[in-house]
């Protein structure tokens, strides 16, 4: 009988994609960005071809969101991110100043790490794919067992798109065998300089603890902020294209509203109209009863089904058309599930006296669970919409638009991006639509245009408060300012001397 240990397979073929990748990046790294752009070309073409295929294998594969949906998200990335991507300049000579004689060169980061979620593992993996080539990148994935198979189904066409048109080997590969330990050891290899990290928060300490810069992109509870200038009806609207796209697990996804109490007859009427169904307590109880695990992990067959689906599994009915399904509440609480992120079609619903109470309240639900990184607020009132952006510890702050659409880039003018960076949290190095850029380090280039003598020969400017304060001290402080001036003049005037020579 041959016993297997899967965590020392693992392990060992951790190892030997970031070594290959190493070596495969010292060639990559030289590449011209008409080339990368090349690359990418193919790549997004060949994928894109298949993202009605991939949307259906992903979505038999973990039964989260629909398949419709999911080949938007497929589409996005190869068409909008593609247009996007193209006339970027990421490596090389990037930015050139000429009045000021300064010049930026884009350098690759080398070999990035990338983990990818089950409830977006095609859409993600191509979009990591692209921008880690765009961006002169080699990238090795360590794909979800969940979605391991539409992982590596895509993988397998851009590979093969990518090395027809001169990838080098093993710069875009993965592994076949995942344990927790094998992606550790992937994470902390030598060989691999950046962690690309996106909703796996299994996995975020291992991450941090590598040592290594990490861009992680998780979700949290994002709440949606309704104050009484807003068009009610609009971002009523909003809120249930969003919430319902892919049912509710798109990234920046609304988890909860929050209404201003003077509008919060008009939002509930609003909100019934277009598809919510307002659960009683006892509904509510039935349905946070099935939606985690003791361990705080989500129940299996509740994330990304659809709301009448989510009532039947909790043991009520809910009328036909109903489209999300609401939990009023009052409190942020450790022990209410609605407090936490739901990755499904399922939102809670406070209403608060102000916008100053709303902003309180907003901040609880942001800082609840791991720190959400998207905010929405629907106001037409300037100076509330400015205090939100100031005081909120939220990556991006989106006003007027469906969460999920504005933070992907498809209704702002953000970068559009389907890894949506939280580093506003502290648990990742940037809060961006993560994009190519994100990927390199800049190298400043300064020329000389003036000659260090002027160091020491320029006067230093003296508060006049200081002058008045300091008037009985002035001449001696003006003597030993002198003498230390004239002292570093003649020194470095010898050290030039001396170089002359």
């Amino acid at each position: 009988m041959m016993i297997v240990d899967n965590d020392l397979l693992s392990i060992q073929e951790a190892r030997i994609l970031a070594e290959n990748a190493g070596r495969a990046q010292r060639t990559f790294a030289a590449f011209p960005q008409e080339k990368l752009d090349e690359i990418v070309e193919a790549v997004a073409e060949a994928v894109g071809q298949q993202a009605e295929a991939l949307a259906a294998m992903s979505h038999e594969e973990t039964d989260y969101g629909n398949r419709t949906d999911k080949q938007v998200k497929n589409r996005f990335v190869c068409c909008q991110v593609r247009e996007k991507l193209r006339g970027m300049r990421c490596v090389g000579v990037i930015d050139r100043d000429e009045h000021k004689h300064t010049m930026d060169i884009g350098v690759p980061m080398g070999v990035i790490a990338a983990l990818c979620p089950a409830t977006s593992p095609v859409s993600t993996t191509i979009y990591k794919t692209l921008i880690a080539i765009k961006s002169g990148n080699a990238i090795v994935f360590s794909p979800h067992p969940r979605a391991a198979k539409s992982i590596a189904a895509a993988l397998d066409i851009m590979i093969e798109a990518a090395h027809a048109h001169g990838l080098p080997e093993g710069c875009l590969s993965y592994m076949t065998t995942v344990t927790k330990s094998g992606t550790a050891e992937l994470m902390n290899h030598a060989c691999t300089a950046l962690i690309m990290l996106s909703g796996v928060p299994g996995m975020i300490k291992a991450a941090r603890c590598s040592g290594k810069p990490v861009i992680y992109g998780g979700t949290g509870h994002g709440p949606a902020f309704i104050e009484r200038s807003a068009d009610v009806r609009q971002a009523v609207n909003d809120i249930i294209s969003s919430k319902t796209f892919d049912n509710g697990i798109a990234p920046s996804a609304e988890q909860s509203i929050v209404v201003d109490a003077c509008i919060a007859q008009d939002v509930r009427r609003v909100l019934q109209d277009n598809g919510a169904y307002f659960m009683s307590e006892e509904e509510s109880l039935r349905l946070a009863d099935m939606l985690f695990c003791a361990d705080g992990r989500h129940k299996a067959g509740m994330i990304g089904v659809s709301a009448d689906v989510l009532a039947r599994r909790a043991g009520f009915s809910v009328p036909s058309g109903v489209k999300v399904l609401i939990a009023e509440r009052k409190y942020v609480s450790e022990t209410d599930p609605y407090s936490r992120e739901l990755l499904s079609p399922v939102l809670a619903y406070y209403v608060e006296d102000d916008w100053m109470h709303a902003c309180e309240k907003c901040i609880e639900l942001l800082l609840h669970e791991r720190k959400a990184h998207t905010l929405v607020i629907h106001s037409r009132d300037e100076d509330v919409i400015l205090q939100f952006a100031l005081k909120k510890p939220v990556g991006r702050l989106l006003v007027n638009t469906p969460a999920t659409f504005g933070g992907l880039g498809v209704t702002t003018n953000l970068f559009p991006s389907v890894t949506l960076g939280s580093g506003s949290a502290g648990q990742g190095i940037t809060a961006d639509n993560v994009s190519p850029m994100n990927l390199i380090y800049r190298r400043k280039v300064g020329y000389g245009v003036r000659h260090h003598s002027g160091i020491a020969a320029a006067p230093c400017a003296v508060p006049q408060a200081a002058q008045q304060d300091g008037k009985h001290t002035h001449d001696t402080q003006s003597q030993q300012m002198y003498a230390l001036q004239r002292i570093l003049t003649e020194v470095i005037e010898a050290m030039g001397r001396d170089t002359d020579r």
